[in-house]
């Protein structure tokens, strides 16, 4: 984690910046096509600052609460639509796992719909692309950087452990502040 923190997580900050400086020197030339070409990179640095940011928060030492169920508010709204958190955790290792090539998992509450929702983005595109009213209570990365040096090439065996640190305090928190 370490390495994915130090290395992977600030070269998508290092890359938005310089992304974002090439846009405000585009933008003062108004060269559009330079303007244009750089919403790629903004959008695919940026997301994975975004995510990455969450990702962090989501993740805990045991001896700090990690893998901890939630209680209360979340603990009853996992229940309520997924059945429990066993199912919520079988759903979100399935659908990581099955993710082709690289992306995100996803816990998210529907503010729309009052509801949660597991949803799975590709790349580094946050979950608001799926969505303007889903605002992301867990995120797990399952690009290959995120598991490879530890689990090689078996993915599931990472998101089964991962729930063993995940912080579902910090679930909890976000998920109280947007569904009171």
């Amino acid at each position: 984690m370490e390495l994915h923190h130090k290395k992977h997580h600030q070269t998508y900050v290092t890359n938005y910046n310089n992304a974002l400086q090439q846009l405000d020197a585009a933008m003062a030339k108004g060269d559009t096509p330079t303007v244009v070409k750089l919403q790629s990179p903004i959008k695919f640095n940026g997301g994975g600052h975004i995510n990455h940011s969450i990702f962090w928060k989501n993740l805990a030492p045991v001896s700090e609460g990690g893998g901890e169920p939630p209680k209360h508010s979340l603990g009853w709204a996992i229940d309520l639509h997924f059945g429990s958190l066993e199912a919520l955790i079988q759903k979100m290792n399935a659908e990581g796992a099955a993710l082709q090539g690289s992306g995100w998992v996803w816990l998210g509450l529907d503010k729309e719909f009052k509801r949660l929702v597991v949803e799975t983005t590709a790349n580094q595109d946050p979950l608001l692309t799926k969505g303007p009213s889903l605002v992301p209570l867990l995120g797990i990365d399952v690009w290959e950087h995120a598991y490879y040096l530890q689990y090689k090439n078996v993915k599931p065996d990472y998101l089964k452990n991962i729930w063993k640190v995940m912080n579902w305090k910090y679930a909890s928190e976000v998920y109280e502040k947007e569904c009171p």
